[in-house]
């Protein structure tokens, strides 16, 4: 897209009144830059990062510090210590080392230190329930995943915004220019009914002329009045999808133009083949974002599976007394502690349950992904078929137009010549005018059918 420069705010005093004129490419530029939906397209990434990051914190290492001691009656009871480090892995294991030192008149002799404490280190082994996955790696991938939607979120918003800004673009360029033609069509008719009545007064033509001048002169001013509040509604829509670098809402400036009609052409839009279609709709933001859902819910249903199995948890650590401050001296592996956990339950109803509610979501995006590539690949056809049509309907209106002027033209040459009657006249460019109306009517049509078949397609922005 070209830079914009439209809203540049060191205007030259000298241009201040001129006619700035603002074309489609340049309002989209505007949007995507500074509308508050773009901004927050762009966060969807940015909390896509940040999910990500979150769900890493679940593998970070802790430092942990656990002390009390009881004091009663002149008699310590216990003084306990424990403070160390855990470093949570991948498969289910965890390393974990620390100190420890526990003493007291009163303490559980299991529990009692040398006096220079212990040192210890040792690993967590998840052999059954959690070996495959675990909540920490399931929130991973998931985030994962969500970060890679969150691309496909954006791209979806802002097709979305220039989507509906492209129909308030071109709406405004059809109101503007219609009443361009209305207005123009009411100051011929005004110019007719002063020469008609000059030519009355001078006994060059009937009075009852002028009535059927005057009665033209009255339905065009009407319609172009009515024409008039079009373009300022069309204008204050304009006005919503323009914003400032400061997220300031904008206002249209009075001195604004859309694009004149002569420059407006027709979008060279190529139609994919049945194969490149089939990739379209594959790589479809839209569907892209199905697909990750899916991904997502098996990765729950990957977890439920894991509930099935028993929990199985080893440990091990070996202990040591320093010596000397030293934590390896005479360590040997003969001084450890070794735990088992063991817990399964009888029937697994919830774990079954969970399972198969797991499984049916599954099933049921999957459908909905079938279903939504149909539907997508249908709205793809019907705007190509819309587009198709408005192209013809151009092509068609061109010639109408050219053909209604010609014989407005002559049949105002032969009321010049007075061959021909006020009526006549009229008629011919009452024709010759909604022929011009109609025409701008399906040209804007068709531009906003490009729009719509690239929106089908989801590639409006670059």
């Amino acid at each position: 897209m070209r830079s914009v420069v439209f809203f540049v705010f060191g205007f030259l005093m000298a241009s201040k009144f001129s006619a700035q004129i603002m074309s489609d490419e340049q309002f989209y530029a505007q949007i995507l830059q500074f509308h508050p939906l773009a901004k927050q397209a762009g966060l969807k990434l940015e909390m896509g990062e940040r999910q990500v990051l979150k769900s890493k914190g679940g593998f970070d290492p802790k430092v942990f510090t656990d002390y009390g001691e009881k004091n009663f009656a002149n008699s310590s009871y216990y003084q306990k210590m424990n403070a160390g480090m855990s470093i949570p892995t991948w498969y289910g294991i965890q390393l974990k080392s620390g100190f420890e030192s526990n003493r007291g008149n009163f303490i559980n002799p299991e529990n009692k230190t040398p006096y220079g404490g212990l040192f210890y280190g040792g690993v967590s082994l998840s052999l059954g329930q959690g070996l495959l996955m675990d909540q920490r790696r399931a929130e991973l991938f998931k985030a994962k995943i969500y970060q890679e939607s969150t691309s496909y979120e954006q791209v979806m918003m802002l097709n979305q915004l220039v989507y509906e800004s492209g129909y308030a673009y071109w709406n405004w360029f059809l109101m503007h220019h219609s009443e361009g033609v209305l207005r123009e069509s009411y100051q011929l008719a005004l110019n007719r009914f002063r020469a008609v009545k000059l030519a009355a007064e001078g006994g060059d033509r009937p009075f009852i002329d002028t009535v059927e001048a005057r009665i033209q002169l009255q339905y065009r001013e009407a319609l172009w009045k009515s024409y008039e509040t079009e373009v300022q509604n069309a204008r204050v829509k304009i006005s919503t999808y323009l914003w400032n670098e400061q997220q300031e809402p904008l206002e249209l400036l009075s001195n604004s133009l859309p694009m004149e009609e002569s420059e407006t052409t027709l979008p060279l839009t190529r139609f994919p083949t049945s194969l490149e279609l089939d990739s379209l709709l594959a790589h479809h933001p839209y569907l892209k974002m199905n697909d990750l859902k899916i991904k997502s819910l098996e990765i729950d249903q990957k977890l439920k599976k894991e509930q099935l199995k028993p929990v199985l948890n080893l440990n091990y650590q070996v202990i040591n007394e320093p010596i000397n401050y030293n934590p390896l001296y005479s360590f040997s592996p003969n001084n450890n502690k070794i735990g088992v956990q063991f817990e399964m339950p009888i029937l697994l109803r919830k774990e079954r349950g969970d399972l198969a509610l797991a499984q049916l979501k599954v099933q049921e995006e999957q459908l909905n992904l079938a279903s939504n590539q149909v539907y997508i690949a249908s709205k793809i056809q019907q705007a190509q078929n819309d587009y198709l049509n408005a192209q013809t309907q151009v092509q068609i209106y061109q010639l109408s137009v050219q053909d209604a002027k010609t014989l407005f033209e002559a049949e105002k040459q032969m009321f010049d010549q007075g061959e021909s009657s006020l009526f006549l006249v009229n008629a011919r460019e009452l024709a010759y005018i909604q022929a011009k109306l109609k025409y701008l009517e399906v040209l804007t049509k068709c531009q906003q059918a490009a729009l719509s078949y690239e929106f089908s397609l989801a590639r409006l922005i670059p």
